[in-house]
């Protein structure tokens, strides 16, 4: 079952090919894994590492299909989403990721700081396929940003 979320991070925290087989480390208060439901669940002060990249939340979830451990259909983190990697650091109430579609969404109170600045946001949707960022304000927010010249 940790295969299951060895796959999805692989994904999820862009993997180029030269990380392909660097270990994942996985903690948190408590695993379970539900057959009936294709269901792996992370939960209390989850924390995802691979060298250089950083994911942390309260719970994590990931849904795989009938195919077994390697038909992954989402991950879902939610509580105090903070992820880190490359001098980059990305926070938010609620991240999802659908490895079919390459998408990773971010939202509620999205903030993301770089040594290039700041950009806040309800909403960051980053289509891994396309390699395209969009923060967007949602029903009624705004983005903003402040940015530091370099």
């Amino acid at each position: 079952m940790i295969r299951v979320l060895a796959i999805v991070l692989a994904v999820l925290l862009a993997a180029p090919a030269q990380a392909a087989g660097l270990p994942i480390e996985v903690t948190a208060d408590t695993f379970t894994v539900d057959e009936a439901k294709n269901e792996a669940v992370f939960d209390g002060s989850v924390v995802i590492s691979r060298e250089g990249l950083d994911m942390r939340a309260q719970t994590v979830r990931i849904s795989y299909g009938e195919g077994g451990q390697t038909d992954i259909r989402s991950l879902l983190a939610t509580g105090n989403v903070r992820i880190r990697a490359a001098g980059q650091d990305a926070t938010g109430d609620r991240a999802t990721f659908d490895p079919r579609t390459q998408i990773l969404k971010l939202t509620g109170n999205v903030r993301v700081t770089s040594a290039q600045g700041t950009v806040k946001g309800p909403d960051l949707t980053i289509d891994l396929a396309r390699n395209t960022s969009v923060f967007s304000g949602g029903g009624g927010g705004r983005v903003t940003g402040v940015f530091t010249p370099q």
